[in-house]
Order: structure tokens, then C-alpha cells, then sequence
């Protein structure tokens, strides 16, 4: 795991840029740096030693220095590759996996992707082509950014280290605020930025000076036709896949841990780590929340003292004061609930091991969110006539309040009434936008800035679905979340907050193999009814206490906005009193200032509302106005004395 950055010009590349680009992505990779100057071609690296300690510095060229590499992840199948390499008379200089990615090229050229089996992002300078080549791992485990804008080609694993390069870039892109505030995300190749881009999961780059960027996919997730198995059969079957794969996962030079939260994913791996690796104990790392119904850690804890890892917990009290700026710093673009308890397990573990599994992937692969059901659900109550749910249902239920939790009963039926008008790929985009901004409140919130707007931000949803090689409903959904949600929010996330600590993580279940079979499980192996994650259960079963597999998902940091009020009503005092945005004319401050009020006063929920906004506003006033991290923590720190002393007056009175 590592940081990646360079450039391809038409002049020199001058040394001091991929300087600059580099040492932006330090915390990527802390134990040492690598500089390539070839001409019109830069390379830089910043690395973190997980594999081949002694010799595995990049860049890495070919014999003769022809073909040069920077690469950023793990190649699982590296040791199977390089056999093959050595065999057809390669001369190898290292046992890194990178050095099997340069030769993997010189046979089989840009095809070389297809043989990999891991995470990664990489970029290969050819010298004698004079092209630059680039790829994603297949399910976007690792970022790319990239941008070519007036016949310079910049790319990164950070969108900070672009702008250190090219300060010009860091122009708002109003298309993605607008799918931000839309879907909770940024979906490729749209970045926050109007001229950076993020290269798609399972897709592959070339870039010349005279032909510019070409971009193609090189893999596809085929739901048909579905395995024939009978259920024992595909349950071995799978166990028999995702033993192989954690295995392979654990290939490392330095100790590996695990993130252990209580739930079905990442105990299930620790699980079948302790039981078929071959490893002594494990490290395994859980936090304690002070929030009882939300504290996964009891359930961590179980399966530590059954499989007898070496476990460390830690009770932490989430707090936003202290992080979110720096949050908002280390994801390039507009934070998300989730990133909190991320950075602070990635910091306790950080202090033991350089190297972690979790469990991220499970839900996507297996169908673990109740909107797999829930759509079923939204065709029952289409059943009923349509003018009757518009004329008579829809203003009782207007009538409703939200109450005050995001996944209230309210909250569900609002939901459901909204899905029965929509079919498709439309009904599950507009499902999963349904708790931020839709159109009608968009057309208040925005100003003369987002006014022309020609943006269609429910389209990275409802094209993928749409067109998924797929014929169920779930198995559409599934879809779309592999190809847009997955990678662009959970595992977005877990690559920026544990990379902000020099830590990799590693995900199982995101082996594309496994990807590959999960699709073409039968749907009623995923979700049976209300049964979510059916197989996946059914195998856990066989390693995991009954307590664990019977408690209902959680989802501890979807709650942040509602359970930490007091932090919130701050935080916004400070950042949307006087929104920045809406004096740059992109939002209306009265709008703001309406939400402010109904969601204290408590006649409605506008909880994840006002989390978008609060975010949009640190990110603008830090990568667009150039505020720095110090200077916003500091309008906080300011903010919360203050709000100390008014309340010892209030209590003194």
C-alpha cells in the first residue's frame, strides 16, 4: 500500500514537481520515497514496506529500464505470476509483486490486468511507445485521479497531491456538489473538482501526447446463468473459495491484524483466518462506544476469546470537534459519518500493525441492506391504484411527522409511498437519495450559482442498474451498489482513513473471484424474504457464536447526526450561520437557515440534510477559499469555549 503520483508533458518534467506531488501523499506511504525524471515522463512513490522489505523501492523498471511502474496495492497471485515470469526466462530482480506487474506487460501489454488478482492502482511509463498505461483493481479498492488540461497529464492517489502540482485544478466542480448532495457521493469520472477526474473500478487508461486519454473496461460482473448447485453444495463451495482467499490475503512480510466491530463480515474472516491460515493468534482491534445499543464491541470480544487472538479494544467517545476538518482533509472531498470510527480504529491499530483485514464487501456481494426487500416491498403497494396513493395516502402521510431518527416507522413508509411511482433503475436511485435532496428542495437550497445546472446525478445509479448483466431485481441492486455505492463510499473511506495512518487494509470478500461467484448465486441464497445475507449466514453458522449472527445490523455511524446533537448544533452555528457557499452564491441562505430551524426545533428530521451541507461547507471554505485545517479547528475550538461559557452563565443565573 502505497502513494502513486507523476506526470506525462510535452516539455521536461521538472524533478521538483513530483517532488511536491510525492511528499503530499506521505502519510500514504512513511517508510521512503522514489523519484523517475524520463524526459517528458515523471514517476513518484511514496511507500509503505509490506512486501520485500530489503529490495521492493519503486519506481521498478524492466531489464532494461525500458518500462518503468509505480504501483499502489497488493497482487495476491504475485508468487504464481512470478513462477510463470521466471519460467518464460524473465530475469527478476526482486520478490515484490510489483516487479511481476512490469513484466506481465512487456508479454501481454495493456491485457496484463486480466491476470491479476488483487487490489490496485498503478501507472506504467513506456519508454519506446511513449504512452503512459494505467488500471484499477476491479472493484475499486484503490484510487486513481487523474487530469489532462492543455496537454499535460497529471495523475495521483490523492487528489491533494494534484494540487500541489497544479494549484489552477482546484475549481468546484458543480456537477459533483450536486450528486454529493443528491446520493452522499462522488461517482467516477466526476471528482470535486471541475478538471479532475477518477478513473472507474475495472478500467484501464492510456495516455500519449498525441492521441490523449483513451479509457476502456476490462472486466464485467455476469450475474447469469445461475450456479445449479444445491444449497449444501454452493455453501462448501463457497467456503471452500473464501479460504483460498483469506490465504492469500494474508501473504506479508510484516504481521497482519484485523478489524474485528462484532459484526457478520469481519468476524466471519477473523474467523476462518484463525481457523485455516496457519497463523499463531492475530491481532485483532475493536472499539467500545459509550451508546450500549450501538456497542458491537461485547460481540468482538466473543469471538476473540473463542479463536484466542491477541485482542485489543478501545473505548473511544466519537467526537467531530477534533476531526472533522483534518477528515475532510485526508478524503479530498466531503466527509461522511462513517469516517469518523474509521480514523479512530485505524489510529489504535496503526500503533500495533501496519497491515489489517476487514470485513467490507459482504453487504454488496451477499444482499445485507433491508432496501433489497424494501423495493419488493414498494411493488405490493403499487398494487394499489395510483390515484389513490397520490390524491388520498400521500397527504395523510404529508401529515406525518418524521420523528427523529432517520430510520423511523415515518421515515419507512414516506420512503415506500415514494418508490411505488418509479420503476427500475429510477426507483432505486431515488431510494437511495430519498434522505438527502431531492429536486423539489434542491429548487430552494440553490442559488444563482447551481441555477443553470444541466446535471442528472441519479443517472451513476440508475444506468448501472439498468444495464447489469442481471435478470432479478436484487441482483440489480447488487449491481449498481458493487459498480457505484461500494466503491465510492465504504471503501472510499477505508482507503483514505486508514491510509492517513500509513495502514493498508485488506478486503476478502472484494477478491474479484469471489465477486465473480457471489454474482451468480441464486437470489433466494442472498435474500430470502426479510432474510438478508442468507448464504453468507448459512456458512457462519459454522464458525460464529449464535449471539453474533442473531443481533440485528446495527449501523452505528448513519446515527452520528442524530446521537452526537450537541456537537452538530455547534458545528453548524459555526459553519452554516454564515454559509461561505451561500455568499459564493451556490446556496440560499434563508433555505439553510429554515433547515437549521425545523431540525432544532424538532419539527422535522433534517439530520443527513444538514450533515451534506455542514461537509460541503468545510471542504469549499478548505480546498476552494484555502482555508487551512489549523485555522477552521481553531473557528471550532473557538466556538465550543464560547458555548462552554454561555452554558456555566446560563447554570450560574
Amino acid at each position: 500500500m502505497c502513494g502513486i503520483c507523476g506526470k506525462v508533458t510535452r516539455s521536461a518534467v521538472h524533478p521538483a514537481e513530483i517532488h511536491a506531488m510525492a511528499g503530499v501523499l506521505a502519510h500514504r506511504g512513511p517508510d521512503g520515497q522514489g523519484y523517475k525524471i524520463l524526459g517528458q515522463a515523471g514517476l513518484g512513490h511514496r511507500r509503505l514496506s509490506i512486501i520485500d522489505l530489503a529490495h521492493g523501492s519503486q519506481p521498478v523498471s524492466n531489464e532494461d529500464e525500458t518500462i518503468w511502474i509505480t504501483f499502489n496495492g497488493e497482487i495476491y497471485n504475485f508468487e504464481e505470476l512470478r513462477r510463470e515470469l521466471l519460467k518464460r526466462g524473465h530475469c527478476l530482480r526482486t520478490r515484490s509483486d510489483t516487479e511481476v506487474i512490469v513484466h506481465l506487460y512487456e508479454d501481454y501489454g495493456i491485457d496484463c490486468v486480466k491476470r491479476l488478482r488483487g487490489m490496485f492502482a498503478f501507472a506504467i511509463w513506456d519508454q519506446k511507445q511513449r504512452r503512459l498505461f494505467a488500471a484499477r483493481d476491479h472493484l475499486g479498492q484503490k484510487p486513481f485521479y487523474y487530469s489532462c488540461r492543455g496537454g499535460d497529464f497529471l495523475f495521483s492517489s490523492e487528489i491533494k497531491s494534484l494540487l500541489a502540482a497544479d494549484p489552477s485544478l482546484g475549481e468546484m466542480n458543480h456537477e459533483a456538489l450536486d450528486q454529493y448532495l443528491t446520493l452522499r457521493l462522488v461517482a467516477p469520472p466526476l471528482s470535486m473538482f471541475r478538471s479532475i477526474q477518477k478513473l472507474p473500478p475495472a478500467h484501464r487508461l492510456t495516455f500519449t501526447l498525441d492521441q490523449g486519454v483513451k479509457i476502456d473496461r476490462y472486466w464485467e460482473l455476469n450475474y447469469e446463468p445461475k450456479w445449479e448447485e444445491s444449497e449444501n453444495e454452493l455453501i462448501d463451495e463457497l467456503e471452500e473459495r473464501l479460504i483460498e482467499c483469506v490465504k492469500l490475503h494474508m501473504v506479508s512480510d510484516v504481521p497482519v491484524g484485523a478489524f474485528m466491530s462484532g459484526g457478520l463480515d469481519s468476524t466471519l474472516i477473523v474467523a476462518m483466518v484463525m481457523k485455516h491460515a496457519g497463523v499463531g493468534p492475530i491481532k485483532t482491534f475493536s472499539v467500545g462506544l459509550p451508546y450500549r445499543e450501538y456497542d458491537e464491541s461485547p460481540y468482538a470480544r466473543m469471538v476473540a476469546e473463542r479463536y484466542r487472538t491477541e485482542h485489543h479494544e478501545h473505548i473511544i467517545v466519537p467526537s467531530l470537534l477534533d476531526t472533522l476538518p483534518r477528515l475532510v482533509w485526508h478524503l479530498d472531498e466531503p466527509s461522511d459519518p462513517l469516517s469518523v470510527c474509521t480514523y479512530l480504529i485505524s489510529s489504535f491499530a496503526r500503533q500495533h500493525v501496519k497491515v489489517v483485514l476487514g470485513g467490507d464487501g459482504g453487504d454488496e456481494l451477499f444482499g445485507g441492506y433491508d432496501r433489497y426487500y424494501g423495493n419488493r416491498y414498494a411493488d405490493y403497494y403499487a398494487l394499489a391504484p395510483a390515484a389513490l396513493r397520490k390524491y388520498a395516502i400521500g397527504p395523510l402521510l404529508g401529515l406525518v411527522p418524521d420523528g427523529k431518527w432517520y430510520k423511523s416507522r415515518a421515515h419507512r413508509i414516506k420512503w415506500l409511498h415514494r418508490l411505488s411511482f418509479l420503476n427500475g433503475g429510477a426507483r432505486y436511485a431515488a431510494g437511495l437519495s430519498y434522505f438527502y435532496f431531492q429536486p423539489a428542495r434542491k429548487e430552494q437550497l440553490y442559488g444563482p450559482a447551481m441555477r443553470d445546472l444541466c446535471s442528472d446525478p441519479e443517472k451513476s445509479i440508475r444506468d448501472p442498474f439498468d444495464q447489469a448483466l442481471a435478470d432479478d431485481l436484487v441482483d440489480r441492486m447488487l449491481y449498481a451498489d458493487t459498480q457505484v455505492r461500494l466503491p465510492d463510499h465504504p471503501v472510499m473511506i477505508l482507503d483514505r482513513m486508514t491510509m492517513a495512518h500509513g495502514l493498508e487494509a485488506r478486503a476478502p470478500f472484494m477478491d474479484h473471484r469471489i465477486a465473480e461467484f457471489a454474482a451468480r448465486l441464486p437470489v433466494d441464497l442472498k435474500v430470502r424474504g426479510r432474510r438478508l445475507r442468507y448464504i453468507q449466514t448459512k456458512l457462519a453458522e459454522r464458525y460464529l457464536p449464535p449471539e453474533v449472527l442473531s443481533r440485528p445490523k446495527q449501523g452505528f455511524s448513519s446515527a452520528l447526526p442524530y446521537m452526537l446533537s450537541r456537537e452538530y448544533r455547534l458545528l453548524f452555528d459555526v459553519f452554516l450561520r454564515r454559509s461561505a457557499l451561500a455568499e459564493a452564491g451556490y446556496f440560499r441562505q434563508p433555505f439553510v437557515d429554515d433547515l437549521l430551524s425545523e431540525h432544532l426545533a424538532g419539527t422535522a428530521d433534517h439530520g443527513n440534510r444538514l450533515w451534506l451541507l455542514l461537509n460541503s461547507e468545510v471542504w469549499f471554505r478548505m480546498f476552494v477559499a484555502g482555508e487551512t485545517v489549523a485555522a477552521l479547528q481553531d473557528q471550532i475550538s473557538a466556538a465550543g469555549v464560547a458555548g462552554s461559557r454561555q452554558e456555566q452563565l446560563r447554570a450560574a443565573v
